[in-house]
């Protein structure tokens, strides 16, 4: 039997835009490693969204090597970096850092997001307790969405960019689902504030209709120094670089990225109201594309039959935390489909 997949943001391919906009220039000659004429659009039609000219934009294959890269390229050996419990470099990227020589300093989080008044205790232990005998703080780590859904408002990103400028850190946001967290409904962050307020930022593509990449975003001008030296040195400077360019181009035409990503989150809002009418409790609640639901393991046991999720954690002895993701790709009849199953469950209770 055929399943749908609600299990992640990139089971699918691409946009079919993209594919359209490769398949058309897949004969043309370009010069590599990014340094053609799609890269330069895409990157200025990204520095335009920004609202700011002086942005450095990099192109690279994914998550995982875009903040290992970043990270290196900001700290020195002694340092390390601050995140949530639950942030992508602590939990899911296999000790990337770490094997760079970065110490992750990992806090927990309320939801999946850190405080600026746990980074200043972090930044004020240090300085009080033997501080060169201890790994210095050197950059803050969020993502928004969080590894949980939930996204970082402005006040809370004003909030660390201003510790942060007081302890010398550098600040740096995750943006591998950037487009459905900058459409989310109780969102109030935008490419502008994000380019004000970090360091570096990257709008994510591969969770968000590309085949692959992510685009690094860079204000800070010691960071925009020999940054692709760095890049290129972690494996990081894709020598078809265009294929890149492409992809972001497109995205950034017409709006693509943010309509793909804002119908994912209201398709993910039909399924949570759903979910919430049969009673079931929220993880962390959230307007993203992600649902963190708490279900009965009998009712997850029938689901399973006809759909795909992801496990997160036990509850307890008869229940399981889970995730339902949708994406840039799903189908309104799939979400009407889990839809009628989520009360099917209802009636075969009765």
């Amino acid at each position: 039997m055929h399943k749908i997949y609600f299990q992640c943001d990139y089971a699918e391919g691409a946009h079919p835009e993209i594919l359209e906009r490769l398949a058309a220039s897949n004969l043309e000659q370009t010069p590599g490693y990014g340094e053609d004429v799609y890269c330069e659009q895409a990157a200025d039609k990204i520095r335009r969204a920004c609202g700011d000219e002086t942005l450095a934009v990099h192109f690279m294959v994914g998550g995982t090597q875009a903040n290992l890269t970043v990270i290196d390229a900001a700290l020195r050996a002694h340092q390390g970096v601050i995140c949530a419990d639950t942030g992508h470099i602590n939990v899911h990227e296999t000790g990337a850092v770490e094997s760079c020589g970065h110490k992750v300093l990992a806090l927990p989080g309320e939801d999946g997001k850190i405080t600026a008044k746990q980074v200043r205790r972090v930044c004020e232990e240090h300085d009080s307790l033997g501080r060169d005998h201890m790994v210095q703080p050197g950059m803050v780590y969020i993502s928004s969405p969080t590894e949980l859904g939930t996204v970082y408002h402005a006040d809370e990103l004003k909030a660390l960019h201003e510790v942060c400028r007081e302890y010398g850190l550098y600040l740096f946001l995750d943006g591998a689902r950037l487009g459905y967290g900058l459409t989310a409904s109780d969102n109030d962050l935008t490419l502008p504030l994000l380019a004000e307020y970090t360091d570096v930022f990257y709008i994510g593509g591969t969770k968000v209709g590309a085949l692959f990449g992510e685009a690094v975003v860079i204000s800070s001008e010691f960071l925009k120094k020999d940054f692709r030296y760095i890049m290129k040195q972690k494996g990081g400077l894709l020598a078809k670089g265009r294929l890149l360019g492409i992809q972001f181009d497109t995205l950034f035409t017409d709006g693509l990225y943010f309509r793909i990503a804002a119908r994912a989150n209201a398709y993910a809002e039909r399924i949570r109201e759903a979910m919430g009418r049969r009673g079931y409790p929220f993880l962390a609640p959230n307007h993203t594309n992600q649902i963190f639901v708490e279900m009965p393991d009998r009712d997850l046991e029938r689901l399973g039959e006809s759909f795909v999720y992801s496990y997160d954690r036990r509850v307890d002895e008869t229940h399981s935390c889970v995730r339902f993701c949708t994406s840039w790709a799903t189908k309104e009849e799939n979400v009407e489909a889990l839809i009628r199953a989520i009360e099917d469950l209802q009636a075969g209770d009765d």
